[in-house]
């Protein structure tokens, strides 16, 4: 892979979350790029990477946040009883201004590797017990390795969002029926329209807009869009969100 459109990435994904640069498991996790395809090709460090696309990454404070991150996510689990899904997030978030903007916890990578990171915190305190087993209980049946995040009983999906192509353009909505929204263009428009993919969400307006805004430089009209085939490909990397 390129150098040139691993900085442009780099930049881009800065620029979309407030001029911070993303940590390497999140960069990995949301559009796809491993660390094989740059390691000891381009840079021996995440951090030079980040350098030499104009940013600079402050190690210290990342180190403090991530304390602070994990800590509120393994209370939170601990006050609900289960891990929280990315609605629950939300609403801790606006009762409680102190508690951390729901988004920050993609910082990790997928749930399964915030999961791992949080048990990881737990251990060495005692009356964080039961959120280490709350933990284990989902990794043993979450794909540790996967890039998708799937829901599991404590999340309830209540809608999807769908990428539909028709002739070369392509449409990225939300609806609560995955097949409904695709019976409904093809009565409008004059090429059948193919559903390229879909993602299960407990927040399909929000998870709607973070695609818009992810593709802006691409959208013609309306949801309407001039995708690549890597645009298409981090499109389907995703299951749930």
């Amino acid at each position: 892979m390129k150098k040139a459109h691993i900085l442009d990435e780099i930049k881009r994904t800065a620029a979309a979350n407030g001029g911070v640069a993303l940590g390497e498991a999140r960069f990995e996790a949301e559009i796809g790029i491993k660390r094989r395809d740059w390691f000891g090709i381009h840079w021996a460090r995440w951090g030079k990477a980040i350098q030499e696309a104009g940013l600079a990454p402050n190690q210290l404070n990342a180190a403090f946040d991530e304390t602070k991150l994990l800590s509120s996510y393994a209370r939170y689990t601990q006050e609900l009883g289960h891990l929280p899904a990315a609605g629950e997030l939300r609403l801790k978030r606006r009762a409680d201004a102190d508690f951390p903007s729901w988004n920050t916890f993609g910082r990790f990578g997928s749930k399964a590797q915030l999961v791992k990171r949080v048990r990881e915190h737990c251990q060495s305190n005692a009356d964080l017990a039961s959120v280490v087993s709350l933990c284990d209980e989902y990794l043993r049946t979450a794909n540790a390795d996967s890039e998708d995040e799937e829901p599991k009983a404590d999340e309830v999906v209540i809608g999807f969002v769908y990428l539909i192509k028709s002739g070369r353009f392509y449409k990225i909505g939300k609806s609560n029926s995955a097949g409904r929204r695709e019976y409904e263009l093809s009565i409008q428009l004059p090429e059948r329209p193919e559903t390229v993919h879909v993602i299960r969400t407990d927040d399909p307006s929000g998870i709607e807009d973070y695609w818009h805004r992810r593709f802006a430089a691409k959208r013609l009209n309306g949801e309407w869009f001039d995708l690549e085939a890597a645009d298409i490909a981090a499109f389907k990397r995703r299951k749930f969100m």
